[in-house]
């Protein structure tokens, strides 16, 4: 017995010296065999691979995230090895030397033995087949299953050091918009019971499976599903809370995204033979859903006034804790779609800022008089998903979706896609980059155009506060390729006559002037106590302010700037976004010609081109009481009182009818009522 355990302890002793030899002079040691004992294996590249016997476990928490439930059994029928640190910039640069222009960028990972970052899973593969072909045995990344196995080796506590995490284990364990760099150096904390080291918060790690929900029952050698949206990452990451360091805790990435977070590390063993799970059941809004296009009737008659009292679009349950969640719906967009539905997509989370933060949508079905209730769009694992925008292409069947999607936390680090569908929103293609580098600016905002020469126009905020301006992405292909006109132009100057890059205002509402010029209204950089206007007479490359004649917004409060199919413009804001404390308001006229105050929610129309906007009217369904979720909550109409707080999007279906949503709530009604003065206040 102490002769066996004293082989093992040489053997892996044998195997680290090789390991930190090659990692201090950057080269590999060549061998024709692996060195050591069936324990421990050092390769051709001086990696330490632990022996990760076969056996069973309870896979997934009871107390952790949503997706690690339900807990069910897992069998791993075959032993397998496993690399003992993530892979290191010098073993992996023996497969991609141009990877080096890669270290230190964002301050990460420079040194030879830190731990190898922006890599995606299609690099970590690719690395892994070439050290197969270099050393003719088989590697490949771990499956989820064999990474919580080996990770908990044998232990049921969140961690495999117990219920808690050391210190010695922590590299910036916090969440911060951008983190400090921190070592990333392999292989300087204990190693668990398989002699496993770095399974908790060095760098996640991709895994082989696509991403999905996990089954009920139990499973022997899963591999996950056929086919997803993201790959499966595990093992957390310096820069983040340790919760998400737990050995159950379910991370993942789009499979070419990469970034400062993700790395991997190997696995020596023939691919399992088990059969990918079924395909879970369509959410809702992919269910059941007509496919004929629709030849849309008459709307109501245009000259009489037409408005709907608001309901609610957000239907989720009380106490929902994902996918879906009761306590954070916002930011929605609005489209139609060929078959005559109207499509909502917003957020869901419990914090805005937080990791759980997803995309939920639900469907209006032609001829129905409710929503359908949502169900989850699209969430890659513990990324902060802001924001998204839907859009129907004009005079196609093309729908896209625009998707911003963080590293780990916040909106400060986002990458920006998209998305097509075209069968009426049931599928939905890969994704494709707009700016797949994570930083600013790539937050998209509902509003998005086409102009009339074809160009793709998605606003955009440029920054993370109030304050501080929105851009666009522009596409002048159909959606192929993108740029950013605006980057690079110096920084905004905004006041009334200044220029710059950026439109003043977040949360920016764009249109097309008729002389081509684009327009837009901001929140926030307020010029003179106004709401700011921004022009650009080149696509966006510079822009001019001035001050809007409108009151400034704030939070919880986003505007809506179109285009109406019978020509005018319509702009949707707020008199003042703190009516009980401070009741500011507009004055309007009612039918008699007799002025009256009023507060809250209302439109504008302009008929020259934002010149002047002589049309203004409280959007108020009259006396009522309504919930308007999010930063507005419940509240109470009068003919003198609209909603006071909430985000904006509206699309004008080709009836005429115009759909405005709020955080919550839907308004049906057409030119003729905003052009109709409302009734006499008593």
């Amino acid at each position: 017995m102490l002769t066996g355990l004293w082989d093992w302890k040489v053997a892996f002793l044998l195997g680290i010296l090789c390991f930190f030899a090659f990692v201090g002079n950057g080269s590999p040691t060549e061998m024709d065999e692996d060195m050591g004992t069936d324990a421990m294996r050092v390769n051709v590249l001086g990696m330490a691979l632990a022996l990760i016997e076969s056996g069973g476990y309870e896979r997934g928490s009871e107390e952790g995230d949503y997706d690690e439930h339900p807990v069910h059994a897992v069998t791993i029928s075959t032993p397998f090895y496993m690399g003992v640190t993530p892979v290191t910039n010098a073993q992996y640069e023996q497969f991609d030397p141009a990877h080096r222009e890669l270290r230190g960028k964002r301050g990460f990972s420079t040194e030879d033995d830190e731990a190898v970052v922006f890599v995606s899973w299609q690099d970590a593969v690719a690395f892994c087949d070439w050290l197969s072909e270099k050393e003719g045995k088989p590697y490949r990344l771990p499956t989820e299953a064999e990474w919580e196995y080996a990770c908990r080796a044998g232990t049921t506590t969140p961690f495999h050091t117990g219920d808690e995490l050391p210190e010695e284990f922590h590299r910036h364990q916090e969440s911060e918009w951008d983190p400090a760099p921190t070592s990333l150096a392999v292989g300087t904390t204990a190693p668990n019971a398989w002699g496993l080291r770095d399974m908790h918060g060095l760098v996640e790690e991709w895994c082989l499976d696509w991403y999905g929900p996990y089954p009920e029952s139990a499973q022997t050698d899963p591999v996950g599903y056929a086919s997803g949206v993201s790959r499966v990452t595990r093992g957390g990451s310096h820069s983040v809370e340790p919760f998400y360091l737990r050995s159950a805790n379910r991370l993942g990435a789009l499979p070419d995204d990469k970034h400062w977070l993700i790395g991997f590390r190997v696995v020596q063993a023939e691919m399992p033979e088990t059969e990918p799970l079924p395909e879970p059941e369509a959410p809702l809004w992919a269910q059941d859903v007509n496919q004929e296009p629709w030849d849309w009737p008459e709307g109501p008659d245009a000259d009489e006034p037409f408005f709907i009292k608001p309901i609610s679009f957000v239907n989720i349950p009380p106490d929902s804790n994902g996918p879906l969640f009761s306590r954070h719906n916002h930011c929605p967009d609005i489209t139609y779609l060929p078959n005559g539905d109207l499509f909502a997509t917003w957020y869901t989370c419990n914090e805005e800022q937080g990791r759980e933060l997803a995309v939920a949508a639900a469907r209006f079905r032609r001829g129905a008089d409710a929503w359908d209730a949502p169900s989850l769009f699209l969430k890659i694992p513990d990324r902060n998903m802001h924001a998204t925008s839907i859009w129907r292409e004009p005079d196609s069947n093309r729908v896209f979706h625009f998707q911003g999607v963080s590293v780990s936390y916040g909106w400060g680090n986002l990458a920006l896609f998209h998305r097509v569908s075209e069968d009426n929103g049931v599928t939905w293609s890969p994704h494709h980059w707009i700016n797949r580098e994570h930083g600013l600016r790539n937050m998209p905002i509902a509003g998005v155009i086409r102009t009339r020469e074809g160009a793709i126009v998605v606003p955009c905020d440029a920054v993370t506060g109030g304050h501080g301006g929105s851009t666009i992405h522009l596409s002048r292909d159909g959606g192929a390729t993108w740029r950013e006109p605006g980057a690079g132009t110096p920084p905004p100057d905004f006041v009334d006559g200044g220029a710059g890059g950026t439109i003043a205002g977040i949360h920016a509402g764009v249109v097309e002037l008729a002389d081509g010029r684009l327009m837009a209204l901001g929140r926030g950089d307020s010029i003179d106590e106004h709401m700011p206007k921004s022009v650009s007479n080149d696509l966006g490359k510079t822009w001019t302010y001035t001050a809007s004649p409108f009151p400034p917004i704030s939070s919880g409060q986003r505007l809506v700037l179109i285009r109406l199919a019978e020509g005018p413009l319509l702009f949707v804001s707020f008199t003042d976004p703190r009516r009980e404390r401070n009741p500011k308001g507009m004055a309007f006229t009612d039918t008699e010609g007799n002025e009256f105050v009023g507060a809250g929610m209302y439109a504008a129309l302009s008929y020259d081109e934002g010149e002047t906007w002589p049309t203004r009217k409280l959007i108020t369904p009259g006396d009522g009481e309504y919930d308007g979720g999010a930063h507005t909550g419940r509240f109470i109409t009068t003919p003198t009182l609209a909603e006071h707080r909430g985000y904006l999007a509206a699309v004008q279906t080709p009836d005429n009818v115009i759909h405005l949503i709020s955080s919550k709530l839907h308004y049906r009604m057409n030119l003729a009522w905003l052009t109709t003065p409302a009734d006499p206040v008593e």
